[in-house]
């Protein structure tokens, strides 16, 4: 079954064995390019990038191999204005725009899979399974319905091809890194009609942190039926353990000692105990029916079922450390649960005549449903004492007795909403999209009760043809966010949800029929019900019994460029500048930590001539100076923690060895920079990787 999406005319061109029933888009792989043929993330409908109204960066299969960026972390370094913060050894979270992205999807369909304070959530995946990652910038309320108003990001599964293919890879690297990947597909039948994909990964690696390693495991398998000329059923699943040991919790080292200094520790140093543990896995099942009722028109039915659990037996050294004798104390905790997660979206899609011109549309719904069960322990008892050496500490100390949980949690999300979508061609070289989503949410359980009926969440974005290469456009978008169970008002009540609208005027270009892509533009985010602190009942004496938040107001301001494919032939590149500054409604900046301008620029070019069997590539990336607020105690008073701003440098390069056969080596941060990734965690630290090197080969068959 062999399709080709409206609207792709000006994408990439990829073979039949490359290009399966995907209607949110044409896979990269295979393809060799640093942009994409075609993506759906914004509106459903499948668009160019130059036909989208929004801000959208895709790191396809091509980059992802080239720079060996094997999880979801290394993914979104290279992802143009995109912050990647590590809370500790075995936590991430990614801010855009000012905020924190919580929004994932997979294949399109949103995923009710919660980033719990306990659980990685989505930022665990291997990207061994998938083809591409799409990052849409701003508020995505039209298909996530609630979410971050930052972003919301889209993870495209490989899909099976029609011929039989493969590969087989191995790695060794810096800190005992060793990784193997085999990836097989094809036909199952020897009409083609039933075909079949299976990816496995394993990976174990040390880490430059003191006592810190981790062992990942993910298995995929995806089978497609074509059940008639018209119909393809797909069904598939994934399943990833992660098991670190010695994990690092509440950043990497505190940051304040007991008479107020600083603590300066190097890179090597581990907060956390040699039986400290953050395990997490994933397993997941998904389906998908789609089906070609003529004339243009598809329908598609997706469905999603997720558990994500966590074993979390923790100890590490916090808060103020150490005293002025030296010592330090381990705090433990222990955290177990999972969130199971069922997501599933039916949507048609097709054109329509109207007026004499033809258009597109899109009708569709949603429901998904997510509970989380989990239970706490703390306040353990310690066998043999928990006062460690700081400044000589190796990890080693007996692990501590809990007695019954202290804390259990059980509460449900359950959301549903209906959505249409129309891209009107008003005439040959302007088309308005309008859209708009009905969305109810519902929190029963341990949080506060929550609910929102009828939310209309509406869409609206122009685009307009200069020529055969340049557009403009513009666009409005919007989201919510329903606020966590912390913020109370002073009354107990909790805040409003976190609303936010996202107002975007571009330049896009296109060139080479779509190999290569470019955008500019200017945004806005305007940002009600954000959270702060009510210090006015706060600050009462004597204190009172709650603490109490507020709603305020904030907004993001700025610019972005991209350029993403070939520049010329074997010549790829994807880049981008960003500059964004966060303020509230006193003036006062936010999000300090996000830099005020990112660059990120990656490119790989295959050498001519004598040297053709050779591909040579680097990465930089750099950002202006961040910083976060922390409470000095000892002293009494706040202090500003600062990274400056610095620069990152990587190179690749690939031998091609045989037709099938090739070797890569990646160097990263070559020039050994040491940075912050986090500053103000729990009054903690955390740094990022110091030079590293990973050389791996592949066999494809």
């Amino acid at each position: 079954m062999t399709v080709t999406a409206a609207g792709s005319g000006g994408g990439l061109e990829l073979s039949p064995t490359q290009v399966t029933a995907n209607y949110l888009g044409n896979v990269t792989e295979g393809s060799g390019s640093y942009t994409p043929g075609t993506i759906a993330t914004a509106t459903r409908l499948t668009l160019t990038p130059r036909q989208t109204p929004q801000s959208i960066t895709v790191v396809t299969r091509q980059h992802i191999e080239d720079f060996g960026l094997n999880n979801m972390d290394d993914v979104m370094r290279h992802t143009p204005g995109i912050t990647v913060s590590a809370y500790d050894s075995d936590r991430t979270n990614y801010y855009s725009r000012g905020f924190s992205v919580n929004s994932f999807q997979y294949d399109g369909i949103p995923s009710t899979v919660r980033n719990v304070g306990y659980s990685a959530g989505n930022t665990l995946s291997d990207m061994a399974i998938y083809d591409r990652v799409e990052v849409l910038k701003g508020a995505t309320g039209l298909l996530n319905g609630a979410g971050s108003l930052g972003a919301t990001i889209n993870l495209i599964r490989k899909k099976p091809t029609a011929e039989f293919k493969g590969h087989v890879q191995l790695g060794a690297g810096s800190w005992d890194n060793y990784r193997s990947e085999v990836d097989v597909s094809g036909p199952l039948t020897d009409s083609g009609n039933i075909r079949g994909r299976a990816v496995a990964a394993y990976q174990d690696k040390k880490s430059f942190m003191d006592h810190y390693s981790r062992k990942t495991e993910t298995y995929y398998g995806i089978t497609e039926f074509d059940l008639s000329p018209d119909t393809m059923l797909t069904v598939g699943f994934d399943y990833q353990d992660n098991i670190p040991q010695g994990s690092s919790w509440s950043g990497s080292f505190p940051l304040v000692n007991s008479n107020g200094s600083i603590n300066k520790m190097p890179r090597s140093y581990n907060n956390g105990t040699t039986w400290s543990s953050w395990e997490q896995n994933t397993r997941t099942a998904f389906a998908m029916l789609e089906h070609d009722l003529g004339d243009g028109w598809v329908t598609k039915f997706q469905l999603d079922h997720k558990i994500n659990g966590y074993h979390a037996d923790l100890g590490s050294i916090q808060f103020v450390q150490p005293a002025a004798d030296g010592t330090a104390e381990i705090n433990g905790q222990k955290y177990t649960g999972e969130t199971k997660s069922t997501s599933a979206d039916l949507y048609a899609t097709g054109p329509f005549s109207l007026f004499g011109r033809e258009h597109e549309l899109v009708v569709g719904g949603s429901i998904g449903t997510s509970r989380w069960q989990g239970k706490g322990y703390w306040s353990p008892e310690w066998p043999g004492g928990n006062k460690v050496d700081f400044y000589n500490w190796n990890g080693h100390i007996a692990k501590p007795i809990y007695g019954p949980a202290q804390q259990h949690i059980d509460d449900t999300i359950r959301q549903t909403g209906y959505y249409l979508t129309a891209r009107f061609n008003v005439i040959d070289d302007l088309n308005v999209i309008l859209g708009g989503r009905v969305a109810n949410y519902h929190v029963t359980g341990n949080n506060p009760s929550y609910k929102e009926t009828g939310r209309f969440i509406p869409y609206a974005g122009v685009i307009y043809d200069l020529n055969d290469n340049f557009s403009v456009y513009a666009s409005y978008t919007d989201i919510f966010q329903p606020q966590e169970s912390t913020y109370k008002d002073r009354n107990e009540k909790l805040l409003e949800p976190d609303e936010g609208q996202n107002y975007e005027l571009g330049l896009k270009g296109e060139f080479f029929d779509g190999r290569l892509n470019t955008s500019i533009a200017y945004f806005e985010v305007h940002e009600t019900n954000r959270p702060i602190s009510d210090d006015a009942y706060n600050n009462q004496t004597p204190a009172p019994n709650n603490w109490a938040f507020k709603s305020s107001k904030a907004v993001t301001k700025g610019y972005e460029a991209e350029i993403s494919g070939e520049l010329s032939p074997g010549w790829q590149l994807q880049g981008g500048y960003t500059h964004k500054i966060v303020r509230d409604e006193d003036d006062k900046k936010l999000s300090t930590f996000e830099p005020e301008h990112q660059v990120n620029l990656n490119t790989t070019y295959k050498l001519k001539g004598d040297l053709d069997k050779f591909t040579i590539g680097g990465g930089v990336r750099w950002q202006t100076k961040g910083w976060n607020e922390i409470w000095n105690g000892p002293l009494e008073k706040n202090q500003d923690i600062t990274q400056e701003s610095y620069w990152l440098v990587d190179l690749m390069t690939r031998y091609q060895v045989t037709k099938n056969l090739s070797a890569t080596v990646n160097f990263n941060n070559i020039f050994d920079k040491s940075y912050y990734t986090n500053v103000g965690f729990y009054n903690s630290a955390a740094y990022g990787e110091p030079r590293n090197v990973m050389v791996s080969t592949r066999w494809d068959f």
